[in-house]
């Protein structure tokens, strides 16, 4: 099977100085076949729109823009599309629990907005606290369908993606426009690395592509 390949070029004295089983055993280590190339440029592509219609909720709803029902539906259609991403490895039912997890946490999200639009503190607690329950539900079960993911690394991971989303969220409605870009860049960084760490847990668990 043709495989993409990141060799790097050698000079012609650390060729001379390294035996070719060595130079082999480098190109094998960083080679990625084709369908792992396009499971992690999949998950990637998914997890960016995450960030990017979460975005666009965040700013029309701060707005109350007209909208905000179209771009809410846009966004919850992107939870199911990666709940289905999991389908062919964990089936049906794993796919569709990991939506539901996903478009709670949307949920949970929007009255996040509404709350810190409205300045209402104790419900932007409850909300929160919610949040992070909901977080943990998904890490929960992420781990259980594939032991490569540890509940522990995904928690970490997103709790980190709830900070940076409440960042942006509280430099929207502050008008801080800077700050908000710098907490959707980071924010996006950070998606992509969950991503790859995903992709990565089910080419261990799954080394052969799915027939």
């Amino acid at each position: 099977m043709m495989l993409f390949c990141m060799i790097a070029v050698l000079s012609s004295n650390s060729i001379e100085a390294q035996a070719s089983e060595n130079v082999q055993a480098r190109a094998q280590k960083e080679c990625i076949k084709p369908w792992q190339a396009q499971l992690k440029g999949d998950l990637r592509k998914l997890w960016i729109d995450h960030m990017i219609w979460t975005r666009n909720y965040i700013v029309s709803a701060v707005a109350e823009l007209e909208d905000q029902e179209q771009v809410l539906a846009r966004l919850l259609k992107n939870q199911q599309d990666i709940g289905n991403s999991m389908k062919p490895y964990y089936g049906e039912e794993a796919g569709n629990k990991l939506g539901e997890l996903l478009i709670e946490h949307i949920m949970i999200a929007g009255k996040i907005v509404d709350a810190a639009k409205g300045g209402n503190q104790a419900e932007l607690e409850e909300f929160n606290k919610q949040w992070v329950r909901n977080s943990d539900d998904i890490a929960q079960f992420l781990s259980s369908i594939n032991p490569n993911w540890t509940e522990k690394e995904l928690k970490k991971l997103l709790y980190r993606h709830l900070q940076l989303i409440a960042d942006e969220l509280t430099a929207r409605i502050g008008k801080d426009w800077n700050a908000e870009i710098a907490a959707y860049d980071m924010g996006e960084a950070h998606i992509v690395m969950f991503a790859d760490v995903l992709a990565e847990g089910i080419i261990k668990q799954f080394p052969k592509p799915l027939k």
